[in-house]
């Protein structure tokens, strides 16, 4: 079987790059044909103001896209808020499922109880998908050290099924790498984080972690 173009582009983006920094990575990505258009999808989550930070440095008017299940915590609401203004984000794009398609799913908010993978399509993954038509590609948080099915996450892979391409700037750091850069840009954490939550999604499926566990865990 011919690799496609996709293949093609993300073969060439990884040899361009391969000993390039995160935000080397980042910000060549911004602007690299090869790359496409590009959106930052991001949580506003424990560990999400590390790119969120880098891309209003590299680029600004880059499209940030945040997902509002309208099941999140409402320190994650004001936390995103805060980083908006505070980062000077231009284009943030605050997606939600639709009220046809709520109230028709799940019309008394508790398909998370029932059906959780049905609740998180419906809340994220198609919403996230209809955001993302236009693009070439988008940016994701995700990291080799977030467990073994990433152990060999690169800065570049093709998304099947969609023709888009993931970049993965920071797939080579370690928790230490996000701790220093946070603390040495003085960003803000998400309050949760202090209060036992290292990784925070939705308000029903999130739980506090204790010492020692999976950061994951809770979620």
């Amino acid at each position: 079987m011919q690799p496609s173009d996709l293949d093609n582009r993300v073969a060439t983006l990884k040899d361009r790059y391969r000993h390039h920094s995160a935000t080397a990575v980042l910000e060549h990505a911004l602007h690299d044909p090869d790359a496409g258009k590009l959106a930052l999808v991001s949580s506003f989550g424990a560990e999400s103001v590390v790119l969120l930070h880098m891309v209003s440095v590299a680029r600004r008017d880059t499209p940030v896209i945040f997902i509002d299940t309208q099941m999140l915590f409402a320190e994650t609401l004001v936390y995103q808020q805060e980083l908006a203004e505070r980062l000077d984000l231009r284009d943030l794009r605050i997606i939600r499922a639709s009220d046809t398609a709520l109230q028709r799913q799940d019309p008394d908010g508790t398909l998370h109880k029932s059906a959780p993978d049905a609740c998180c399509a419906l809340r994220k993954t198609e919403p996230l998908q209809r955001a993302l038509d236009g693009f070439g590609g988008w940016i994701t948080g995700r990291k080799r050290f977030q467990g073994s099915t990433r152990s060999t996450l690169e800065f570049f892979e093709a998304e099947e099924g969609t023709g888009r391409i993931k970049v993965n700037p920071l797939a080579h750091w370690a928790p230490e790498d996000l701790r220093t850069y946070m603390e040495e840009n003085r960003l803000p954490r998400h309050p949760l984080v202090a209060r036992g939550y290292p990784s925070i999604g939705c308000a029903p499926c999130t739980t506090r972690v204790n010492n020692g566990e999976d950061p994951r865990s809770g979620r």
